[in-house]
């Protein structure tokens, strides 16, 4: 365990961004958790706590922060996107791209407030976790999180009183599932919900995750009324009423994800997608040999500053459920042998080199949810559901400390000529400035103690203590 003698010179140069939101000893202890969310391999209140090797306090003191301190993370979010739009390299630009994604943030045991037993795609089997939907900001230069929330699950006793309350009809004969089947009355009430969300009343039961994007949407919006950004998802988000929501309600720009399966509408009739895309891979090979135009066309884009080729598709399809969209098939080597990938988009006038540029800026929210969990993002230990939310906000500032770090010319000045090297851009390379400081911080506190009389083992004692912890 790294030791730290005092706060990073990253938190120490970014906290005046953030007085605002807490008292004076709130944002000491704002300090000095994100420190441990930087430094500390242990990113419980109580490991983070013991590496502050001076200044010693007890973690109670940490954990009041997230359980007791008033502090807004409304008003926290504000002031971090504040700080990101006060540098040029991390400002939010025209050719950004927003995506929504959601990470599930699993614990071993279910004594956690709110949390739910669902299932984990990467692990292949349901997990405790609570899930965290993400809208994220990419472009070439940067990427943070914007906004987030916690999906909260269904109170099923609550969901069928609010049904009824609003005149719902619920069929006699599905009550027995009340005690015969609780998973499949659970379901039920759920698609009753579904079908009439579109009421005010309704909707207020219960947040899907797609209703949790909606509303992350509307809030950009609202709050960047002249910033228009695309937006884009994965297939799970590319539903249509999610879509239908973006363009007629939000009138935003997206680029959705279709899988192997969904259906093409051809004049022929309907054809799932993986099946159109062998049909067109022959086509494009016969026009090869007869020396006419390909129907994939190679095409090349930028990407945080790196040119990437494809293979493309281009045209607008009637898609089932979704209507007319523009639908890109890509492939990424020249024969067409690899899988194809299929997006679709509402903007009927876009070419294949834009919806991919956009589409490619939805894998930033992926390298978040993996940095962002090494920051510490499922590794709370509180219980309560505000508390957990809290530790989620002040890991998405340390996320975007690291990510304002490297377009502060000010900072970087100062921190490179401490530790002589130079950073790479990405959030774990400032991290690891960051340790390197910190310990380059500790020669000097050992250094000067031993100059003003102090033996090793005074010095060493604290520094070894917390290296044990």
């Amino acid at each position: 365990m790294l030791p730290l003698v005092e706060v990073p010179e990253i938190v120490r140069h970014y906290a005046p961004w953030f007085a605002s939101v807490f008292s004076p000893d709130a944002l000491a202890q704002f300090q000095r958790y994100v420190s441990g969310l930087i430094v500390s391999e242990n990113k419980t209140v109580d490991g983070m706590n013991r590496i502050f090797v001076i200044d010693v306090r007890n973690q109670s003191s940490l954990n009041r922060l997230l359980t007791a301190s008033p502090f807004s993370v409304d008003t926290l979010n504000q002031a971090r996107l504040k700080l990101l739009a006060s540098l040029s390299g991390t400002r939010m630009k025209p050719k950004g791209v927003l995506s929504i994604d959601d990470t599930l943030l699993t614990h071993y045991g279910k004594h956690f407030d709110k949390i739910a037993y669902l299932y984990d795609h990467v692990q292949g089997c349901y997990v405790w976790a609570h899930n965290l939907v993400n809208l994220h900001y990419s472009d070439d230069q940067t990427d943070y999180p914007v906004h987030f929330r916690l999906w909260e699950p269904v109170e099923v006793d609550a969901l069928e009183a609010g049904l009824q309350a609003a005149g719902i009809a619920i069929r006699a004969s599905k009550y027995t599932l009340k005690d015969t089947d609780p998973h499949k009355w659970r379901n039920y009430l759920l698609g009753l919900w579904r079908r009439h969300q579109h009421q005010p009343d309704v909707q207020k039961l219960y947040h899907s995750k797609l209703l949790f994007a909606q509303q992350l949407l509307t809030q950009f919006c609202s709050d960047h009324p002249t910033l228009h950004l695309p937006v884009t998802f994965d297939n799970w988000y590319t539903q249509p009423a999610f879509c239908r929501f973006l363009d007629q309600t939000l009138r935003v720009s997206y680029v959705g994800t279709l899988a192997n399966d969904d259906q093409v509408i051809l004049a022929s009739g309907e054809k799932r997608l993986d099946a159109f895309d062998l049909a067109l891979q022959q086509e494009h090979h016969q026009a090869i040999k007869e020396g006419t135009i390909p129907v994939f066309q190679k095409i090349t884009i930028p990407y945080k500053g790196q040119q990437e080729t494809y293979y493309s598709y281009c045209n607008t399809h009637r898609i089932h459920n979704f209507g007319k969209q523009r639908l890109v098939m890509n492939h990424r080597q020249a024969d067409l042998s690899d899988t194809a990938t299929f997006f679709i988009s509402n903007k009927l006038n876009w070419q294949a080199p834009g919806i991919t540029r956009i589409r490619r800026h939805r894998w930033p929210v992926e390298v978040y949810h993996e940095e962002g969990k090494a920051d510490g993002l499922d590794q709370y230990q509180v219980r309560d559901f505000d508390a957990i939310y809290r530790h989620i906000a002040l890991v998405a500032v340390t996320y975007s400390l690291l990510r304002a770090a490297h377009h502060d010319q000010a900072f970087l000045h100062t921190l490179q000529q401490q530790i002589k090297t130079k950073l790479d851009g990405s959030a774990g390379s400032c991290r690891r400035t960051t340790q390197a400081q910190a310990l380059w911080a500790l020669g000097t506190f050992i250094a000067t103690a031993l100059a003003q009389g102090q033996t090793l083992s005074q010095v060493m004692q604290p520094v070894l203590a917390a290296v044990s912890s």
